[in-house]
Parts: C-alpha cells; sequence; structure tokens
C-alpha cells in the first residue's frame, strides 16, 4: 500500500495537465448529476398547492385518477393515470358527510368560467373569471372587505383590487353583464372580497344553476368540530361514505372503481389544480429517462477521458511493471491517483449542483412547463442530494480507470512496453451493440408516440457506444478514404495522412466524443422538430376556415346557427379542444396514453377543416360515433363500422362507433369526436360554446362586410379575421420541450468538454512527435498545416458518423409518426457544426503552439 501511495503521489504531480482534464469532465458530471438529481426529488415529492381549500380540514372529491389492467408475463398488472377534467360526485355526498359526528360544517363547491362584460349598457367582453357559490369562499377562507354577502340571484361578491380590466368591479352597487354558458345576464356586486383577482361569487342556488350540473358536486370542503383531528375525521368520513355507497358521478371502465376520495393536508390542492398530479407524474417520467441518459453519457465521457489520460502514460506504466511492479500496484496506484481527482472534482461540480438545479426550475417556470399550482418543493435533507451523486461520480472514476490500466496492469513485463492492437473481443462487442442498437431503431419504426421515442433514444445510445468500442476500425476505414484528398496539401497532407493511419487508435478516441456530441444532440433536438415541423405542414393544410369567432364564457345558444344565417357565410363548423386516455396492451404491457383530440360539429365540416378523408363520410359524426385518424386506425384493427373505446378525461368509459378515418392525424390528432360527446366530459358546463366557430365564406364574399355582420349576429364575440391553424398539442409537450433543451444543453457541455479534454490530452502527448519532425527537417508551416489537416480529418469523420448514428433511429422514429424524412432546424444544424469545429480546434492546436515556436524545438 506504501508503494501504491507514494506512485499515486508522484504521478499526480508531474501529471496535473493530463489530470486537468479529468478534473473539468469529472466536475460536469457530478454538478449534472446532481442538478437533475435535485429536479428529480423535488418533483418526488411535490404536491398540488393548497389555496381555496387552505381553511378546510379535508376535501371530499371525485377520484382524478384512472386504471387499466392486464396480464403481462403470467401476471396481472395494472397502470394508472392522472385525469386533468373534473370528475364530480353526486349531491347526496353532501347529506352522508354533514351527518358525520365531528362535523362542524360540510360546504358544497362548484366551478364554471364566467365572461367579464363590463357593464350591462356596453356588452364588450373584457376577460374571463371563475364562478363559485358565495358559500365555498369560507374555506379558503376569503372574507368580505365591504359590502354584504348575494342573497338573490341577480347578486354577486367580487375580488378586491378591481383595475380597468374588470370595469371598476370593485365598487359595491355596480351593475355587471356576466356571461355564462353563452348567456349574458346582468348582475349587481353587492361586496368585495379578499381573493384571486377572477373570482366572482354568487348564491348558492344560483351557482347550481349556472354550473350545468345541479346534481353533482365538485367538492365538498369539511371544517371539523373543536377538539375532532383531521386525521379521525377522514375516517369517518370515508367509512360513512363507503356505508352509503356514494361512488362517482358517470359510468367508470370495469377494473376501474369510482370511489370517493377525502383528502386531507397537502392532498386537498388535488382537489383544486386538476392538472398537477398528472404534471407531478409526467415530470418524474421524463426526470427519470433524463437521468438515465446522463449516466450513461457521463459513464462514457469520463471513462474514454480518463482511458486516453493513463494511454497517454502507457510507456511509464509499461516501464513500472518491466521493473518488477505488480499488477496489484498498479491498479491501486492508478486507482488512488484517480480517486484523488475525483474527490475534489466531486465535490466541486455538487457545490455547483444547486445553483444549477434552480437554473433548470426558473426554465421550467419561465417557458410555462408546469401547470399553475404545482409546488416543487425540498425538504431539507433532500438538499444532501449532490453528495449522493458526488459519491457516484467518483464510482464512475473508480472503474473507468480499472478499465484503462486492465491491459497494461495485467502485461506480462517483456511486453508491458508495447501497445498491442484492440483485440477481437472488442470488434466482436462493438458490433453485438451495433446488432442492439439496429434492433431499438426497428422497435421505433414500429411505435408510436412516447414508446417510438424512447426506443429511437435508446437506440443513439446504443450505437454511440458500439462507435466508441468500434472507434479504431471506424478511424483506420475513414483514413482509407480521406488518405488520398489529404495528400494533396502537399507535404503537411502527406504527414497528415501517415500520422491518421498510423495512429487509428488515437483516431478513434478522438472521434468518440464527437460522434456522441452529434448523435445526441441530433436525436434528441430532430425527434421534435420532426413532429413540430410535420403538425405545423399539417395544420396549415387543415384549415380552410376564413374566419374564428370565439367569447369569454362561451358562445350563446344557438350561436353556430346565427352564424350560418348571416350572408356570406358558406359554412360554419364549432371545434372544441380536449384529451382522451386510450387503454391498450403494449408489447404485453398494460399502458394508457393520453391523446389530444377535438369535438366538432359535422355539419359543413370539410368546407372549414380538411382532415384528409381517407374512408368513411365526416359528415355522419354524432354523439356515439367518432372519426380515427388512418396511422391509428392501422394500428388498431378498425375501420368504418368498428367500434373503439376510449377513456375521456373526466374517466368516464365509452365505446364509440367508427365513421370515418383520415390522414392528417398530426394535427388533429387521433381522433375527431361530437362536440356534444366531448363537451358532456369536460370541467365545463354542457351549454357552454367552449371553443371557437370557423367560418368559411363565400368565394365572391366581401370578407369585411361579413366580419361585421358575425359581430352583430353574436353581441360580445371576438372575430378573428386570420384564424390560427387547429393544432392539437399534448399537454406534457411544454414539459418535453424544456427537458429536450435542458438534455441537449446538459450532453451537449459534457461533450464539448469530453472533446476538448481528449484533444488536449492527445495533443500534448504528442509533442515529442513533433520535436522529432522539426529536428528531422519538417517547417512549422508544415506541422501546423498537418495538424489543421487532422483535426479537419478528426471533425469531418465524427460528423459523418455521428450524423449516420442519428439518422437510423431518426429515420424510424420519423416515418412511424409522421410518415416523413427526419428535420432539423438548420440553425440548430449550424450550431452543433460549429460548436464541434470550434472545440476541435481549440483542443488540437493550442496545446502544441510551444513545440512549433522558435527556431529550434522545445
Amino acid at each position: 500500500m506504501k508503494v501504491a501511495a507514494l506512485l499515486a503521489t508522484r504521478a499526480t504531480r508531474a501529471h496535473r495537465k493530463a489530470w486537468t482534464a479529468v478534473f473539468a469532465a469529472l466536475t460536469l458530471t457530478s454538478l449534472l448529476l446532481g442538478a437533475f438529481g435535485l429536479t428529480l426529488v423535488s418533483a418526488w415529492s411535490a404536491h398540488p398547492r393548497v389555496e381555496r381549500y387552505a381553511g378546510a380540514d379535508l376535501v371530499v372529491a371525485g377520484d382524478q385518477t384512472t386504471r387499466f389492467s392486464a396480464a403481462s408475463l403470467g401476471e396481472r398488472e395494472t397502470v394508472s393515470a392522472g385525469l386533468t377534467e373534473r370528475v364530480r360526485i353526486p349531491r347526496t355526498a353532501l347529506t352522508v358527510v354533514r351527518g358525520v359526528p365531528g362535523v362542524r360544517a360540510a360546504v358544497a363547491d362548484v366551478e364554471f368560467p364566467v365572461g367579464l362584460a363590463g357593464s350591462a349598457a356596453t356588452g364588450s367582453a373584457t376577460g374571463s373569471a371563475t364562478g363559485r357559490p358565495w358559500e365555498a369562499a369560507r374555506l379558503a377562507p376569503y372574507a368580505l372587505r365591504t359590502g354584504r354577502a348575494p342573497q338573490r340571484a341577480d347578486e354577486v361578491v367580487v375580488a378586491g383590487g378591481g383595475g380597468p380590466e374588470r370595469g371598476g368591479a370593485d365598487r359595491v352597487g355596480q351593475r355587471l353583464t356576466l356571461r355564462v354558458g353563452g348567456h349574458d345576464m346582468a348582475y349587481t356586486v353587492v361586496g368585495v372580497a379578499d381573493g384571486p383577482r377572477t373570482a366572482v361569487w354568487f348564491t348558492g342556488a344560483e351557482a347550481r344553476r349556472l354550473s350545468g350540473h345541479p346534481e353533482a358536486l365538485d367538492a365538498i370542503g369539511v371544517v371539523a368540530e373543536s377538539g375532532t383531528g383531521a386525521g379521525e375525521l377522514a375516517g369517518r368520513v370515508r367509512k360513512a361514505l363507503d356505508t352509503a355507497g356514494v361512488t362517482d358521478v358517470g359510468h367508470r371502465a370495469d377494473g376501474d372503481p369510482a370511489t370517493v376520495r377525502v383528502l386531507t393536508g397537502d392532498d386537498r390542492g388535488e382537489a383544486e389544480f386538476l392538472a398537477a398530479a398528472p404534471a407531478r407524474g409526467e415530470l418524474l417520467a421524463a426526470l427519470g429517462s433524463v437521468a438515465g441518459a446522463v449516466v450513461l453519457v457521463s459513464l462514457l465521457v469520463v471513462s474514454s477521458t480518463i482511458v486516453q489520460a493513463l494511454r497517454q502514460r502507457s510507456h511509464e506504466l509499461g516501464l513500472l511493471r518491466a521493473v518488477g511492479a505488480t499488477p496489484g500496484q498498479l491498479r491501486a496506484a492508478v486507482g488512488r491517483e484517480v480517486g484523488r481527482v475525483a474527490a475534489w472534482a466531486a465535490l466541486v461540480g455538487a457545490a455547483g449542483a444547486a445553483p444549477a438545479y434552480l437554473g433548470l426550475r426558473t426554465l421550467l417556470d419561465a417557458r410555462g412547463a408546469l401547470p399553475t399550482g404545482l409546488d416543487l418543493t425540498l425538504l431539507p435533507p433532500l438538499w444532501l442530494t449532490p453528495l449522493v451523486t458526488a459519491a457516484v461520480t467518483v464510482l464512475v472514476a473508480q472503474v473507468a480507470a480499472l478499465i484503462g490500466g486492465a491491459r497494461t496492469a495485467t502485461a506480462r513485463p517483456a511486453e508491458a512496453l508495447r501497445e498491442r492492437a484492440p483485440g477481437r473481443g472488442r470488434g466482436i462487442t462493438g458490433l453485438v451493440l451495433l446488432g442492439v442498437g439496429a434492433s431499438a431503431a426497428g422497435t421505433a419504426a414500429l411505435q408510436r408516440g412516447a414508446t417510438a421515442a424512447a426506443a429511437a433514444g435508446a437506440a443513439a445510445v446504443t450505437m454511440v457506444i458500439a462507435c466508441a468500442v468500434l472507434g479504431p476500425w471506424i478511424a483506420e476505414g475513414a483514413m482509407r478514404l480521406l488518405g488520398a484528398p489529404l495528400r494533396l496539401f502537399g507535404p503537411g497532407g502527406r504527414l497528415a495522412a501517415a500520422n491518421c493511419a498510423a495512429s487509428a487508435h488515437r483516431l478513434g478516441a478522438a472521434i468518440t466524443p464527437i460522434v456522441l456530441v452529434t448523435a445526441f444532440a441530433g436525436v434528441q433536438l430532430s425527434g421534435g422538430a420532426t413532429l413540430t415541423h410535420a403538425g405545423d405542414a399539417q395544420a396549415r393544410q387543415v384549415l380552410r376556415a376564413d374566419l374564428a369567432v370565439h367569447a369569454d364564457g362561451g358562445l350563446p345558444a344557438g350561436a353556430v346557427e346565427r352564424i350560418r344565417k348571416v350572408p356570406g357565410v358558406r359554412a360554419a363548423t364549432e371545434i372544441v379542444p380536449g384529451t382522451v386516455l386510450l387503454a391498450r396492451s403494449q408489447l404485453g404491457a398494460p399502458e394508457l396514453e393520453r391523446l389530444p383530440v377535438f369535438g366538432v360539429t359535422p355539419e359543413g365540416l370539410t368546407r372549414t377543416l380538411d382532415p384528409g378523408p381517407r374512408s368513411g363520410d365526416l359528415t355522419r359524426l354524432r354523439p356515439g360515433t367518432v372519426a380515427v385518424g388512418a396511422d391509428r386506425a392501422d394500428s388498431l384493427g378498425v375501420r368504418p363500422g368498428s367500434t373503439v373505446t376510449l377513456r375521456f378525461g373526466d374517466g368516464q368509459e365509452a365505446r364509440l362507433r367508427v365513421v370515418a378515418t383520415y390522414q392528417r392525424s398530426i394535427a388533429l390528432g387521433d381522433f375527431l369526436l361530437s362536440r356534444d360527446d366531448l363537451l358532456r366530459h369536460t370541467s365545463l358546463p354542457t351549454a357552454s360554446g367552449a371553443g371557437r366557430v370557423l367560418v368559411a365564406t363565400a368565394p365572391d364574399a366581401d370578407r369585411k362586410a361579413v366580419t361585421n355582420a358575425l359581430a352583430r349576429a353574436v353581441p360580445g364575440a371576438r372575430v378573428e379575421p386570420d384564424p390560427a391553424p387547429v393544432r392539437g398539442e399534448a399537454a406534457e409537450q411544454a414539459l418535453a420541450e424544456v427537458v429536450s433543451v435542458a438534455v441537449v444543453g446538459a450532453v451537449g457541455g459534457f461533450t464539448v468538454i469530453a472533446v476538448l479534454s481528449t484533444l488536449a490530452l492527445i495533443a500534448t502527448g504528442r509533442r515529442p512527435e513533433l520535436r522529432l519532425l522539426r529536428l528531422a527537417g519538417a517547417g512549422r508551416g508544415q506541422l501546423r498545416r498537418m495538424l489543421r489537416l487532422e483535426a479537419a480529418a478528426t471533425v469531418v469523420t465524427g460528423l459523418v458518423v455521428g450524423a449516420a448514428v442519428a439518422s437510423v433511429p431518426l429515420l424510424a422514429f420519423s416515418m412511424a409518426t409522421t410518415g416523413t424524412v427526419p428535420y432539423l432546424p438548420p440553425a440548430q444544424a449550424a450550431v452543433i457544426v460549429s460548436v464541434v469545429v470550434a472545440t476541435a480546434a481549440a483542443g488540437s492546436l493550442p496545446p502544441v503552439w510551444g513545440s512549433l515556436r522558435g527556431r529550434y524545438p522545445r
């Protein structure tokens, strides 16, 4: 052990420059792992914020989770997914809860959208708000600032702090015109209370009427009697509800129980912010995938850097082996040497993990990737996560050191000074990994959505690792192709060709990180860009309408019919966005896939929208029917006349008859539903015109005159002269975009360090070679040209191989999801190439400038 410690100490001092590159790579590894680790544990401990139920001891609400079970590998497996539409409970639950001992008050709560229209005289829409019964204000609690509670159906209380956008709504006695469910009604402000600026409170009876579902409640807030604990009361309420047989409203699928929930503590926020719990699950899944990719890339990068640092000293280690050092002493010395560098680097990286985590949090918030109400929290013990990831970094470094010094440590003393060619086992391993990557790409070609994206990512990582293993052979093959062009550049070119051909092993190590950054960045950026590009193109093709009409609080009843009667209007279609869940077995495992959809009115549909009909008749779309995207229809094996079972956003299941299939499903989603069917399963009142009406004008119509006529036909509505393209976007798209940017940034920085450090190590180790060439008569200009050409050959080979590696999974993914070739924005492609070129130049040339200065070599 003393010998190993002595060797490690002396080697660390003698090779500080070589270990500087390793230190940088390990520091970044520790920082990235720590930052993503903090984000992961904060998502794990996240919970919806408790606001309007903060004054309630417990909340009774519907079960916002749907479940699906299937047999997988002989065992029953169950998956679940959060529901983003309100799951309501029957009004009878209120009576049951009020009868439970220990309940001081049980308050019914409903929520519905309200359009603010200023004064009754103007009737001009000014924004949107949320309506609730006044009794529910005590659950926050929100207290009156001035005035009194509403007592009549035409009286309301508004939140304080009103401004111009609310038409001075904070003045008691003012008359307001509010639009609910498409109907305009005049109300008198009788009170001003605390609370969010967009809140409007009605009497309990009026709120029930306006909600559109008078026999169902959104939630029940429960206040306990003094001396009764929340946990004890929750047990009593749970027992009472079970005894009474109270279940959620609506038909659930078999195996998906509709159990009313009793929420306490932080869980109370789940009844308020419906999108928070599903987003938490999506965030955990995305970050878990990212963490796995970062660990794999860090292992590859750190291993490559450490192996290269040790390879530069192979003759030194071989000499120690030749003079009698045992394999154990060499392994121990290298392990101690790497361990010292890794320990300090891991601690420095851990110190920067918290700021990096806060930066990622800021990015998530700025891009709106997290829904309103989801709080990412970190308990004090969880802030120690970077120390755990620092330990993982040290472990990765030790494993890499063991791999890097294995060949020299186990070589015979007489052979230790001779560099051996890569063995057959390495080649076989690389070819096997290439086969595995190709198989993963084949899986991507057969799947859709997240499964296809995950398979494409796995294929890219596997093939990059295969290229790292096959680096010497790839470099040798590249040099056979590039050797002739290099020799055209005179003596410097001939020197470059000779050096590259003689040092394929060294060139392979330099190519690997370039392949990594090119392939990984290409897959991450091009995957999302391909979908977005194809979706935008389809959205432009889908839209045929010339105008769009919509209003806060919904369009009035009969608005679509009135719009169709306006002179110059050829067709009008109301379109409402929503989501459904498709339950199916994927590769033998149960899966619940959340999909964006639209609900439409079928009359005149093909004149305002062009879904690209393939079979059937889209005009036959009625409640109980569905149109299916062509790709989805093929994967489900359905056609017109078949049935499809879907779960709506509130968890209710329905069997729908297929009436048509269509081609442009990237823009419109995989399913087109009846507008009435979809609205019945949203959190909005069923009579509300929640979407917008697309209007196609006659070819000879005066569009400006039609616009004015539409505004008169539907008072309070807004008419868009250039409607936005119709595009259904998944709820987690913003999150996926932010995570993708974070991954590309992290891995890009990672591999830039790897390229820079690997090339710097190679260049530093070539100083004796350059001095010898100068002594043999090579001029400084010739050597500079040689180095530039070698760097250019390395960059070209790395970019070409990286692009080839990325193209295999990307082509499979894009053909499976969009039917097009992969797309990468030119600006992003230029950034990748520029970063690689600049990094390769910085790593190859500056470290050897000292050897090229002066008349005599130094």
